[in-house]
């Protein structure tokens, strides 16, 4: 991997694309099923695979930006017409949207932050490989992430957990660079020089 320039280059400007700026089209069934498998190949201590995938799509991501709109008109009937706006189109701004579910839990011998960090690696690796298939990528989570209330409409079983909503699409906006944290900033050595 270390002379793989390609993924070096990658890696060097990948970027996520806002949610709002993404368009049609989206993966088909075919790459999805690709992105997905490349998604798994993650850190899985005791290979227990402690998350899954809920796949939004078609017709069904407007009902559900319906139905959490109603919620928050619910928790908030105040809401200005833009905060409407923005809550019905939820999960209609991308094509497609991945719901990485944790199912984390005690276990006899994988630490539960163990399986919750892979859940993260899964995520982080839904939105290189969507990348890779030419496809511009989010990780967002939100409100209704954290709301019980909203998990039934979801398909989020109790006891588990949102690590992520994966927003998967095509976009016509330029990609930018965003800040990036000074090694200085995040990195503490230890031992000596190599």
């Amino acid at each position: 991997m270390k002379n793989d320039i390609k993924l070096i280059d990658y890696l060097a400007t990948r970027r996520s694309v806002p949610a709002f700026q993404m368009c049609e089209p989206g993966p088909s069934t075919a790459e999805l099923e690709q992105i997905l498998t490349l998604a798994v190949r993650v850190p899985d201590h005791g290979k227990i695979a402690p998350w899954r995938f809920v796949v939004y799509r078609g017709a069904e991501r407007a009902r559900i930006g319906e139905a959490l709109l109603a919620m928050a008109l619910k928790k908030n009937p105040e809401l200005s017409e833009e905060m409407i706006g923005v809550e019905r189109a939820r999960f209609t701004r991308a094509p497609v949207v991945i719901g990485v579910i944790s199912t984390a839990g005690p276990h006899v011998k994988i630490p539960e932050w163990e399986q919750l960090m892979s859940a993260g690696a899964v995520c982080l690796n839904l939105l290189m490989a969507a990348n890779a298939h030419g496809y511009v990528s989010n990780w967002l989570t939100e409100w209704f992430a954290y709301d019980e209330k909203a998990h039934p409409l979801l398909g989020i079983k109790p006891g588990e957990k949102v690590a992520g909503f994966i927003h998967i699409g095509s976009t016509t906006f330029p990609i930018t660079e965003r800040p990036r944290p000074a090694l200085g900033d995040v990195v503490t050595w230890v031992g000596d020089e190599t």
